[in-house]
C-alpha cells in the first residue's frame, strides 16, 4: 500500500477531505495549524490537502459477470476510469475460455491494475462487485487484497443516505440529477453470445460497462459534498 499520510498528522485528522464534513475537534486543530500562506489551513483548507498530501488516487470500477453469484458465474469484462480520464479495462476472451481457466487471467488483471489506486469507487460494490472479485480470486488461488490494503466506497450507501429516490440504482440517480444517463441496454442473447466469445457481443458489454464508470465517476463528485468519505476496507 502507498502510504501518503504523515505519522505526525493526529489520527483524527485522517478521515478529513471535506471541510463541510468536519466534527469539533478538527475545526480546532485546522484553526491552530497554519500553511506556508501564514493563514489556518480551516482558511486554507486546499493548503492542508496539497501540504499533508491528502490526495488519494481513485478508480472507478464495474465489473459485467455472467451470473450474479461468482460460484455459477465468472467475469466477462471489467473497466476502471481514473481521476485524470484515463480507462482501463479487460475482457473475457474465446482463448481463455478454450483454456479452461475461465476468467482467471481477467481476474487477475483486474487486481494488478486496481493496485495501483488507494481507493476503489463502486456502485452496489459493497455487496457485489467487490465480493464477486474476491470470491473469483480465491477461486483461482490469487491474492486479492488483505483488509487494510485498499479503501472502498460505494456510490449506492451514498445516494441511500443523501437522496431520497425511488431508487438508488446508478442509472436513476443520474437521470435524476442530470436529466439523461448514459447507460445502455443489452439484450439477453448478446449477454449469452459474449459468455461464448462472440466478439460483437463483447464488445457491446464492454462499451456498457465504460458507459457505467462514466455515470458512476459523475454520482460520486456530486454527492461528495453531503458524505462523510471513511477509510472503509474493501
Amino acid at each position: 500500500m502507498k502510504l501518503k499520510y504523515n505519522e505526525s498528522l493526529p489520527k483524527y485528522m485522517l478521515n478529513v477531505y471535506n471541510i463541510n464534513c468536519i466534527n469539533s475537534l478538527q475545526r480546532s486543530w485546522l484553526h491552530e495549524h497554519g500553511c506556508t500562506h501564514r493563514h489556518s489551513y480551516l482558511r486554507h483548507f486546499n493548503c492542508f490537502l496539497n501540504e499533508w498530501d491528502m490526495h488519494e488516487d481513485i478508480a472507478f470500477l464495474d465489473i459485467e459477470t455472467s451470473n450474479l453469484k461468482a460460484n455459477f458465474g465468472i467475469v466477462l469484462c471489467w473497466c476502471i476510469l481514473d481521476d485524470k480520464g484515463n480507462l482501463y479495462e479487460d475482457r473475457l476472451t474465446k482463448k481463455d475460455i478454450m483454456s479452461g481457466q475461465e476468467d482467471k487471467r481477467c481476474v487477475q488483471s483486474c487486481i494488478n491494475t486496481l493496485s495501483y489506486f488507494d481507493r476503489v469507487v463502486t456502485h452496489y460494490g459493497t455487496y457485489f462487485d467487490i465480493p464477486f472479485l474476491r470470491t473469483r480470486s480465491l477461486i483461482h488461488k490469487l491474492d486479492f487484497f488483505p483488509h487494510g490494503y485498499l479503501y472502498h466506497t460505494d456510490t449506492w450507501k451514498m445516494a441511500k443516505r443523501s437522496l431520497c429516490l425511488h431508487s438508488n440504482r446508478q442509472d436513476v440517480i443520474a437521470e435524476s440529477l442530470y436529466g439523461k444517463t448514459v447507460k445502455t441496454r443489452i439484450s439477453h442473447p448478446d449477454w449469452r453470445k459474449a459468455m461464448l466469445g462472440d466478439v460483437k457481443a463483447m464488445d457491446e458489454v464492454v462499451d456498457h460497462c465504460e458507459k457505467d464508470v462514466i455515470d458512476l465517476k459523475k454520482n460520486y463528485y456530486t454527492l461528495l459534498p453531503y458524505c462523510k468519505i471513511i477509510r472503509s476496507s474493501v
